[in-house]
């Protein structure tokens, strides 16, 4: 399943994916982020599977299945520009900004802003199409959300 999904993930022109495939990218950059900082917390984890479950209504046997193939998925995955370019193909701005919230959400979910975590942020939100603008108010919805 993850060599099938890489290699359309890896190759020059990636077709678009379907579903569940997208949600695997994401889950995957979630995770990503959230290992960044050396700290992969109990925290972080939370937070990534509440933001699965109610992004795509799973239940939570289905969220922790989804989070294990993605971490198994951002091990093996060379780059960040795989995941992004597959969710900037799929999903339309408005969606993105959603998926822009779910990043921070994972970024601040330990209580702290990291500056690994923060300079991949800078580095994901233009590969996601999304202006810095944009991103900055997506970090402080989620930061007043989160007090």
């Amino acid at each position: 399943m993850f060599e099938h999904l890489l290699r359309r993930l890896l190759s020059p022109a990636p077709e678009t994916l379907p579903d569940p495939d997208a949600r695997l990218a994401l889950a995957a950059l979630l995770v990503r982020l959230a290992r960044t900082d050396g700290h992969y917390t109990a925290a972080e984890v939370s937070r990534i599977d509440q933001v699965l479950s109610a992004r795509f209504g799973l239940g939570p046997f289905e969220v922790a299945r989804l989070r294990g193939d993605a971490e198994v998925l951002e091990t093996e995955a060379p780059d960040t520009v795989r995941f992004t370019r597959a969710i900037k193909e799929h999903v339309p701005y408005e969606e993105r900004l959603g998926v822009i919230e779910a990043l921070w959400e994972v970024a601040l979910a330990d209580g702290r802003r990291a500056e690994d975590e923060d300079a991949l942020m800078r580095l994901v939100a233009p590969m996601l199409g999304v202006e810095d603008a944009d991103s900055g108010l997506a970090r402080q919805r989620v930061d007043a959300r989160l007090r």
